[in-house]
């Protein structure tokens, strides 16, 4: 493949990229405009939420499945046919008819984005030759943590001028181009497995063992977590998950191939990747309520504030990968990941009367750690692995994101309600326009958890040094 795809490269980079980036923005993109879309629609905000939770559902659950059938059949083949289906989930998304119609669009775009995200990673690190692949994996690193955090910021943005059926169509023109230059570009794909069994046990209690932690989740932000409901939800999920490991050591082609995590510098590459993802979608979650409602901007002059962030990664995210290709790159991985948790402690500098510099200066650092994180640690993870293990690894790679945002957003809004509630002396569910310093507090509080978050990144990026050094 190297050599076929070699002097079209960084056009390939940039065609897979394009989908990297929008099959992210789409999971963040929507929590600003719920609101808007809730009244539109005329359901409550607890529905309006299906959203967001149906879409990420559908990617996680499907992740590995799709990273599986890359390896068989061929990852740019899948990568293809995921791209048509999101281009089509995301026109059906934006025609703002009904609920009913919102969720099957979004349900549509899950599909797609699953099959491009799983193989995203597996392309690039096909494509690239060991020297230039740090620099290939900070661009598409740049691309997903673009897309992940860039959402408010560009909802904001679209919603200061348009409907909110157009933070959806936006995917439109812009995937027709991908796969336009993707149809030019990409080459014939090649499978790298000739093992064509599917594990079909292990496809179906990874996807109970998702829909049923992930249920449980949001339900409990609703109901409480304790509560009947959602303890259902916990227990599906354990007894998913044992059957899911059972099923993985009996099956000849597992979904996911479990001695992967014997290889250490991938398990701690993953690792770190679910902690910063989290901890970063502690400020994707919490500054919109700061930034609108505390500080009482537009959504236009927050998404202005808020696209900072996915601007300055865009620059680093390669920086990063150049580093990563000129020295140890999991120095550099510590390196980001100093600097994120040197922004979590800079929020505590944050309340309702703080200079908006401030909150600029925290924001740079926090989007320049992060680049210099992501390009490193994906180059890490995917290089340690063997070719006929990349659709696997990307998925898994895929889904530590997936699993890392989720955990973020219920993680930051419980840790800040659960302090609002104590502090008010009563159950708090949302902002108090009457009580802003109650949001401060638990802002603070939560940031706090984030930083301790960090602090198990960057043990694990310690680790994952000392494998690489010996």
């Amino acid at each position: 493949m190297m050599s076929e795809v070699e002097p079209r490269r960084w056009w390939i980079l940039l065609s897979i990229g394009i989908f990297a980036f929008m099959s992210n923005l789409d999971f963040s993109i929507v929590n600003i405009a719920m609101p808007i879309m809730a009244k539109q629609l005329d359901i409550p905000m607890n529905q309006i939420e299906w959203v967001v939770s149906i879409y990420l559902i559908i990617v996680s659950a499907l992740l590995l499945f799709f990273g599986k059938l890359g390896d068989m059949y061929g990852k740019i083949k899948v990568f293809r046919i995921g791209t048509a289906i999101f281009i089509i989930g995301s026109f059906l998304s934006g025609l703002q008819w009904t609920f009913s119609f919102l969720l099957l669009g979004r349900i549509i775009q899950g599909i797609g984005s699953a099959m491009t995200l799983s193989n995203t990673y597996g392309i690039t690190t096909a494509t690239f030759s060991l020297k230039e692949r740090g620099r290939a994996m900070g661009l598409i690193g740049t691309f997903v943590a673009f897309g992940a955090v860039a959402g408010p910021g560009i909802g904001g943005l679209v919603l200061s001028r348009l409907s909110w059926g157009y933070i959806f169509w936006i995917n439109v023109p812009l995937g027709i181009f991908a796969v336009i230059l993707g149809q030019i570009v990409l080459p014939k794909s090649k499978p790298q497995s000739t093992n064509k069994g599917i594990d079909w046990p292990g496809f179906l209690s990874f996807a109970l063992l998702i829909v049923s932690f992930f249920l449980a989740i949001f339900w409990g932000q609703e109901v409480g977590y304790l509560k009947p409901v959602p303890i259902i939800g916990y227990v599906i999920a354990i007894l998913s998950l044992i059957w899911f490991i059972r099923a993985e050591k009996r099956s000849s082609s597992p979904l996911m191939p479990l001695g992967i995590f014997k290889i250490k510098a991938f398990s701690y590459g993953v690792g770190a990747a679910i902690l910063i993802f989290l901890s970063n979608f502690f400020t994707v979650v919490l500054m919109p309520f700061y930034l609108e409602d505390a500080r009482q901007l537009s959504a236009g002059q927050a998404g202005l504030l808020l696209v900072i962030f996915p601007i300055v990664m865009m620059v680093i995210g390669p920086v990063g990968g150049v580093l990563a290709d000129r020295f140890n790159p999991a120095k550099i991985v510590a390196l980001g990941l100093s600097t994120v948790a040197l922004s979590q402690l800079g929020y505590w500098f944050l309340d309702l009367r703080s200079p908006l510099w401030v909150y600029v200066v925290i924001t740079v650092i926090m989007a320049v750690g992060t680049g210099l994180f992501q390009s490193p640690n994906s180059d890490i993870v995917m290089s340690v692995v063997g070719k006929d293990q990349l659709g696997s690894a990307g998925s898994i790679n895929a889904l530590a994101r997936n699993v890392g945002m989720v955990s973020g957003t219920a993680l930051s809004t419980s840790v800040l309600f659960t302090v609002m509630s104590l502090i008010a002396d009563t159950k708090v569910t949302t902002y108090l326009p009457s009580r802003p310093e109650l949001f401060i507090s638990g802002m603070h509080v939560a940031f706090t958890g984030s930083f301790l978050l960090i602090l198990g990144a960057i043990w694990l990026s310690a680790k994952q040094g000392s494998v690489n050094l010996k």
